[in-house]
């Protein structure tokens, strides 16, 4: 009786902690070594300021990136990009149409976090040809200009009137002179779109467009304080060793788990049931002064089920150990294998091997801690399997035997 109910409470709490952590379908990074990549783009970039046409701003642009896919979903990347930023003005002389071409050289920074659209919308598909993504975040950048201007003055011949002398007092280009030229850091924000050709694992074609607001990058050349900037690039993406994503879940039919679930409960309900039956006949049973032999029936293989991609024992995992390790201290001459295993369907082999060790080992550690000896007890991972109780999620398990 206490085997069975042993094995029903072992079946109970692994099908429990299965139904807990089931999540549709997703995928990660094995390493943190995966999945690195550099790009490098060309292109021009063109502002937006009142003091000229848009068509008169367009520049040569280049940029450097360094980043990581998180995930086919999420990315992030610092990139690193400048060459300078021109405007055709007449500030500070508007009046005067005195329009001179500006210029100044720049670098930026952006910080940008990733997330592919297609991937989010399609789910991912290794080999996927085409990608579409949004990115932002924050940028710096850092050029050296002017910050104001020292105005000089001229006065005109006055027109003599009825009322005497008038002089008309404006400002003179000649002595106007820009100053405070000093390194500055701009803060600003972008957002953009870019659109991803994947060549083959490794390789990709990319076209991006950025828009990004940012402190004038012109400084006292230009008479707006904040400035906006189109960046249109192409070029290309190398990702180290190519990309690398595990599945670390699939989609379960949550009503067959609670199905399963609830006929454990009603199981381990009865067993509990006919403990106390047996409990109560055997308190109202007459003593028998006859010898007799014990005889311990030792329960058959147990099962001790975990979370996808862990090897943590749960309390109802703590709670069963405890049970089965009174049986198996009760049998001290027996041996037993702590066998431990990992869902082929959900994992590389390597990374199976190593879940179905560790899960064996932490078993193993539980049992020794509860007073089990180790000289009963033998560890063995035998990595990835499939179809051990006809359910993936079911092969998330520790086999005591």
């Amino acid at each position: 009786m206490k085997s069975k109910l042993v094995i029903l409470s072992l079946l109970l709490s692994g099908a429990v902690a299965v139904a807990n952590a089931q999540t549709k379908e997703k995928y990660y990074s094995e390493s943190w070594k995966d999945n690195i990549f550099i790009s490098v783009g060309v292109g021009a970039q063109a502002g937006a300021n009142p003091d000229t046409k848009f068509g008169k701003t367009v520049t040569p642009l280049i940029n450097l990136s360094v980043g990581k896919y998180i995930s086919p979903i999420w990315g992030v990347r610092g990139q690193i990009y400048g060459w300078q930023s021109k405007q055709e003005t007449a500030y500070p002389f508007l009046d005067l149409d005195n329009r001179k071409e500006r210029k100044e050289n720049y670098i930026g920074l952006n910080a940008d976090a990733m997330l592919n659209l297609t991937n989010l919308i399609c789910g991912y598909k290794p080999g996927r040809v085409f990608e579409l993504s949004v990115f932002a975040g924050p940028s710096v950048n850092i050029v050296k200009n002017y910050g104001d201007w020292q105005l000089g003055y001229k006065t005109d011949d006055g027109v003599v009137g009825a009322d005497g002398t008038k002089y008309t007092t404006t400002i003179d280009p000649a002595t106007t002179k820009p100053v405070n030229h000093e390194l500055r850091w701009l803060v600003g924000a972008s957002v953009g779109l870019g659109a991803k050709f994947n060549v083959n694992e490794k390789w990709a074609i990319d076209l991006e467009a950025r828009g990004q607001v940012t402190p004038s990058i012109l400084g006292a050349y230009s008479s707006a304080n904040t400035d906006g900037y189109i960046h249109l690039t192409a070029g290309a993406t190398y990702t180290f060793g190519g990309k690398k994503f595990v599945p670390c879940g699939s989609r379960v039919d949550q009503d067959a788990i609670n199905n399963e679930v609830n006929k454990y409960r009603s199981e381990l309900a009865q067993a509990q049931a006919d403990l106390a039956n047996a409990k109560n006949a055997l308190a109202n049973a007459k003593p028998v002064t006859k010898e007799v032999v014990k005889e311990i029936e030792v329960a058959g293989p147990r099962a001790i089920f975990f979370k996808i991609g862990s090897a943590r024992i749960d309390d109802y995992g703590l709670v069963n150990i405890q049970l089965a390790a009174k049986i198996l201290k009760a049998n001290p001459d027996k041996k037993y294998k702590v066998a431990g295993y990992a869902d082929k369907a959900t994992g590389s082999a390597s990374w199976n091997q190593k879940l179905s060790e560790k899960r064996a080992q932490a078993v193993y550690d539980a049992l020794i801690k509860e007073g089990v000896s180790k000289d009963q007890l033998e560890l063995v991972g035998f990595g990835g399997t499939a179809n051990m109780f006809g359910k993936n999620y079911l092969n998330r398990v520790v086999i005591l035997e």
